[in-house]
């Protein structure tokens, strides 16, 4: 696939960080699952780095006990550098996350037994205009042309670990995530119970105001015992 303007580079993790999120679903992808939580693509400091979904530094590396080597993408953009595990940033939804999940099951496989968490999209666009200024482009802000072969591509993605995990429950993380499961699942799934959380960007005004507690109500409300 190429992509136009805005977009000036792809990574994609699947191909330079793929022993880690081999490793992410060796432990933890056994099915079935309760619950599959949705991401909607990669962030820059997140799984562009550790090939983990939501892949904050810390988190991967420390509560999940995922670490492997990760190698550098071609064509990097040098405002946002793969250093894999040895990035020294932090990725705040990834943090709000796994954070959450070590907060409230204690144990990875504690959480894992019942939960897992995947991408919709595994590649990063990135919109530079400059060495210094570069934007994060999620998948919704593509062009339609560029984005019906995309989302045909990580639909296919979707249901196939739909159809592995056979989860009782699909929350999508953002409206972005429901919609693409809203989408699959009607054609494949017709019975799937989806739902939304909302997204721990730190872009989010509400997610700054306590994501974790907003979170756990949405997904009670929806009948998910957290």
């Amino acid at each position: 696939m190429t992509f136009s303007a805005p977009v000036t580079h792809v990574y994609n993790p699947f191909v330079y960080a793929l022993k880690p999120y081999g490793l992410y679903c060796k432990k933890y992808a056994n099915a079935p699952k309760e619950v599959l939580f949705v991401g909607m693509n990669p962030g820059p400091w997140g799984m562009a780095q550790t090939g983990v979904p939501f892949g904050e530094v810390a988190a991967a590396r420390d509560w999940l006990g995922v670490e492997a080597p990760v190698r550098r993408p071609s064509g990097e953009h040098p405002a946002r550098p793969v250093l894999g595990f040895d990035s020294p940033r932090s990725e705040v939804s990834g943090a709000r996350l796994w954070g959450w999940a070590r907060e409230r099951f204690g144990t990875p496989e504690a959480f894992f037994q019942r939960f897992f968490v995947l991408n919709y999209c595994p590649l990063l666009f990135l919109a530079a205009s400059s060495e210094k200024a570069v934007a994060n482009l999620t998948p919704d802000k593509l062009s339609k042309a560029e984005r019906a072969p995309l989302e045909a591509a990580c639909d296919v993605h979707l249901a196939t670990a739909i159809e592995y995990l056979r989860p009782q429950f699909c929350v999508g993380v953002g409206a972005f995530a429901e919609m693409r499961l809203q989408s699959v699942c009607a054609e494949r799934f017709p019975a799937m119970r989806i739902g939304r959380i909302l997204h721990p960007s730190p872009a989010s005004p509400l997610a700054n105001r306590g994501w974790a507690g907003q979170a756990e109500e949405e997904l009670r409300a929806q009948g998910i015992a957290v």
